[in-house]
């Protein structure tokens, strides 16, 4: 079942926009990360390293976990808040291994910060 945001906010209009404003700001941030967390796992397999691999992983999990909660979130699905949580949980922790290798490649620099940003706009 569907979210009603007009319901929710007993037909406040800046209420609603509120949401919507926030829940645009989620969806913006998770397309952003899904994008750099697609680019830094590519780049993290094809470099070879072994110290690399749990950073693919879980760019992978999380560019996973962005995309489907870019789903969500644009239907005003009823599992999107538990889907936000989750993807603020993956999205830090990808942050926290991609700045491991962040001072020696620019793909896990630019992945931990659109994590940053996509933790804190999910978990408004």
């Amino acid at each position: 079942m569907a979210v009603n945001i007009d319901e929710i906010c007993n037909g406040n209009t800046a209420k609603i926009n509120y949401i919507k404003m926030i829940n645009e700001k989620c969806i913006a941030a998770c397309m952003a990360c899904f994008l750099e967390c697609e680019k830094c796992s590519t780049s993290c397999i094809n470099m070879g390293e072994k110290e690399l691999a749990k950073c693919a992983n879980l760019c992978r999990d999380c560019a996973d976990i962005c995309a489907l909660c870019v789903k969500l979130c644009a239907r005003d699905s009823a599992y999107a808040d538990a889907l936000c949580k989750i993807c603020v949980t993956a999205c830090n922790a990808c942050a926290e291994e991609c700045t491991k290798h962040a001072s020696h490649n620019e793909h896990c620099a630019k992945c931990a910060e659109a994590c940053k940003a996509c933790a804190i706009a999910c978990a408004a």
